[in-house]
């Protein structure tokens, strides 16, 4: 790598030669300063037209069609210094890309050819004319950085169509390796890096401008001894009795650019390859930069994604709250918090964005935003469940879902994620359970939600150096079920009278709460009070203004046994990952799943929709596959269809692999279509990382 200082000293000196090149004449070599015959100086004086040169587009940077439309590179700089000293005139026209006949050259009427692989052999058999060589460099290998260059080795090897010169000396040279034809030399690099190939030989200048790119990170170079890359020109003339130049003229336009050759000196083609390298350094594009930090853009794109079904669910809304009845006020004050909820997150992300485009090297602070990303991310999807929430229980909709719970379990795990932002706020935080009934039959989860709500929004509202206590009292109810009593009590700011009137109602906020800095959208604790009515019990308040407050959570539940898990010694799995079939439609959904699944040491295969999910476990080895991760929307086949025919396949695995619907598509009639399409558990998205990799696990 050239440092800025370098370049600006080597950019001074070229400088300073084109000045001295500028105010002596005599310096400047022309067509009289060559010692050419007669004949070749008739040449010169008839070719009024320019010189038709045909040359190839994908070799930066030693010749390519740059942004004018014209020849580029190192080959038009030399081309430019022949003209100057031949007096000869030139027209460059790109060449196809692909394997390009001589009877084409013709049929075009090119008078010749550059950038030719020099062999001066080959061309004799083939009888062409070639110049001298212009340029010079070595060919290395491109390789992947687990392939090991042997001249004995079983290798195959990527070439352009049309190389004919490299062909020859590749099978001569080395005679095991296996050459497979593409149409660019960007198709070679593309070929290695994706392991279809194992190895391509290429111009040092060209393979060291495609490196720049970062999608080839994972490839190296190996310098070949005795395996330089010659440039030269080739006349193209008519032999036997086809239309077009002589081979007299061909062998007069040669000699005259062989003895132009023979005048440029070894710094002048130096200086002509360094200012075309410098000049045509590869500069990265936007894919290049979304590869590069795949994983940043990534999880931006998801927090977007985010904010686009927010912004669709709050259309939604908005549309049911002008068909209701509700005050105009609420809906002016939800809208208004809705609003600030959405945009400062998001004006957060847009920054982040920004910040992480101006330091794409500073790798500390990239991954410092990219955290600050996923948590402004995660916070936008909570928004996103409260309204599927709030959407739900006011259908009617929610179903709680009940396996056995230990309650004193459950209240130290929630009492575990809120503990560190309680002491880091200085509040004293006091946990007392009284448990009778060590197992119930409740939905876990909802529970949670309901006690993480009413524990954030009392450190919220409690200011430094209060205390806040979590209590659960457990008494027999008189229809034999159990009634469970939670109470969060804190010492913050309290409520006013008229607001408790008011506080569980939707989109209910106090006067003053989002300036003070504890914002919300006013749906949480509308959402716990139709919870805890859902499970038979309620929600209530008790509050004085700056004295605290006192949340009262009842529920009802059956007494459970302990499950089975509790009641048996835990076993390590020490055996391997099971192999997965990835039926994933949605590309980014697939990348993600599969270097999650990769990652954690598992075999994955991904399929594009639901129709080639049968194909591949159709066309598999029986047992193949243990798990099949199968999304329910997708094209040409969505997943139950794609579940019920591999159930119905007559083989033995059909009926035992797993296959687990992992889709956005949460609800009740979802979850109880995939069961019944023969699915056997229902994964929701957004996926829980920790929890897919248990569940796959076990």
């Amino acid at each position: 790598m050239i440092n800025r200082n370098f370049y600006r000293t080597f950019s001074f000196l070229i400088i300073f030669s084109i000045l001295l090149y500028t105010v002596c004449p005599y310096a400047q070599p022309n067509s009289g300063t060559l010692d050419l015959t007669i004949e070749e100086k008739n040449y010169i004086a008839s070719h009024k037209e320019p010189i038709k040169v045909g040359y190839v587009q994908d070799r930066i940077p030693v010749s390519f069609t740059g942004e004018n439309g014209e020849l580029s590179g190192i080959s038009r700089y030399i081309f430019d210094h022949l003209s100057d000293i031949t007096g000869l005139r030139f027209n460059y026209v790109g060449l196809p890309s692909g394997e390009v006949t001589y009877d084409y050259l013709l049929n075009e009427k090119f008078d010749l050819v550059t950038s030719v692989e020099y062999n001066k052999e080959n061309q004799k058999a083939r009888g062409i004319l070639i110049s001298d060589p212009y340029l010079s460099s070595r060919k290395v290998v491109v390789a992947k950085d687990d392939i090991e260059f042997r001249y004995d080795a079983d290798l195959s090897v990527a070439i352009p169509t049309g190389s004919q010169t490299i062909r020859k000396v590749l099978g001569a040279a080395y005679p095991n390796f296996e050459l497979i034809d593409y149409v660019s030399i960007a198709d070679c690099f593309d070929a290695v890096n994706t392991g279809k190939a194992d190895l391509m030989i290429q111009n040092q200048y060209v393979a060291e401008y495609l490196f720049s790119k970062p999608k080839y990170e994972d490839l190296q170079v190996i310098p070949v001894i005795g395996l330089d890359d010659q440039l030269c020109f080739s006349a193209v003339v008519a032999f036997k009795d086809t239309k077009g130049p002589s081979p007299e003229e061909g062998r007069i336009l040669i000699d005259i650019l062989n003895k132009a050759i023979a005048s440029m000196s070894e710094d002048e083609i130096g200086t002509y390859t360094i200012q075309g390298i410098m000049e045509n350094q590869y500069k990265l594009t936007i894919a290049d930069f979304l590869y590069r930090y795949r994983y940043a853009v990534m999880t931006l794109a998801v927090a977007f994604a985010v904010i686009l079904i927010l912004a669709a669910l709050l259309v939604r809304q908005r549309i049911r709250f002008a068909e209701s009845k509700a005050d105009a006020k609420a809906k002016g004050e939800f809208l208004s918090t809705m609003s600030h909820e959405i945009r400062t997150p998001l004006n957060g992300l847009i920054g982040l964005n920004y910040l992480m485009s101006q330091r794409l090297n500073d790798k500390e602070q990239l991954t410092k935003y990219i955290q600050q990303s996923t948590t402004t991310a995660n916070y936008l999807l909570s928004l996103v469940n409260d309204i599927l929430d709030t959407s739900k229980l006011q259908a009617k909709k929610l179903e709680l879902i009940l396996k056995p719970v230990k309650l004193k379990h459950l209240l130290d795990t929630t009492s575990s994620l809120v503990s560190n932002a309680m002491t880091e706020k200085g509040l004293t935080f006091i946990v007392n359970s009284d448990t009778v009934y060590p197992y119930i039959m409740a939905d876990e989860t909802r529970i949670q939600q309901v006690l993480l709500n009413l524990l954030d929004n009392a450190r919220k509202f409690t200011p430094e150096g209060g205390s806040i206590s979590l209590d659960l009292k457990q008494n027999e109810a008189e229809d034999k079920t159990i009634l469970n009593t939670i109470t969060v009590s804190d010492t913050g700011r309290g409520m006013s009278e008229e607001f408790q009137k008011h506080i569980f109602d939707v989109f209910s906020q106090e006067l003053g709460t989002v300036s003070k800095g504890n914002q919300g959208t006013g749906l949480g604790l509308y959402i716990c009070r139709s919870l805890a009515l859902l499970m038979n019990g309620d929600l209530t308040v008790e509050s004085s203004k700056d004295k605290g407050s006192v949340f009262t959570f009842t529920f009802k539940a059956a007494p459970a046994e302990p499950p089975y898990s509790d009641n048996k010694e835990k076993t390590v799995n020490n055996q391997k990952h099971p192999r997965i079939l990835v039926a994933e439609d949605n590309e980014l959904n697939g990348e993600i799943l599969m270097e999650l699944l990769n990652d954690e040491g598992f075999e994955a295969k991904l399929a594009e929709n639901g129709k080639k999910a049968v194909y591949i476990f159709a066309s598999s080895d029986i047992g193949t596959y243990e798990i099949i991760l199968m999304d329910l929307l997708m094209p040409e086949m969505d997943g139950f269809e794609a579940a019920k025919a591999i159930r119905a396949m007559d083989r033995a695995d059909a009926k035992t692999v797993r296959i687990f619907a992992c889709t956005a598509n949460s609800s009740s009639e979802d979850r109880n279509k995939a069961l019944e399409s023969g699915m056997d558990d229902f994964i929701a998205k957004p996926v829980n990382i920790k929890d897919l990799i248990d569940k796959l696990s076990n």
